[in-house]
């Protein structure tokens, strides 16, 4: 009967360790964090990069007419700033 209540416990407790995250996560979610000006301004700036980027790369798979208004508008939009 122990050995059955030892198994229990190590199996609980590999579950546990492979599911950590998750269960961290769960009861203590991750507060947004408080940025300085800065902070904020080089955060949207790498978003904006990352979205120029993934525009330019399906410009320059299938040239630029493979891009939708939608895109070339906002590949526009971001170019100004």
């Amino acid at each position: 009967m122990s050995e059955y209540l030892i198994l229990g416990i190590i199996i609980i407790a590999i579950i546990w360790f492979l599911n950590r995250d998750r269960i961290k996560n769960r009861f203590y979610p991750d507060k947004p964090k408080n940025l300085t000006i800065d902070q904020q301004f080089n955060s949207d700036k790498r978003e904006r990069e990352k979205e120029i980027d993934r525009l330019l790369s399906k410009m320059g798979k299938n040239g630029i007419n493979d891009l939708s208004a939608k895109d070339r508008k906002r590949l526009d939009e971001l170019s100004k700033h």
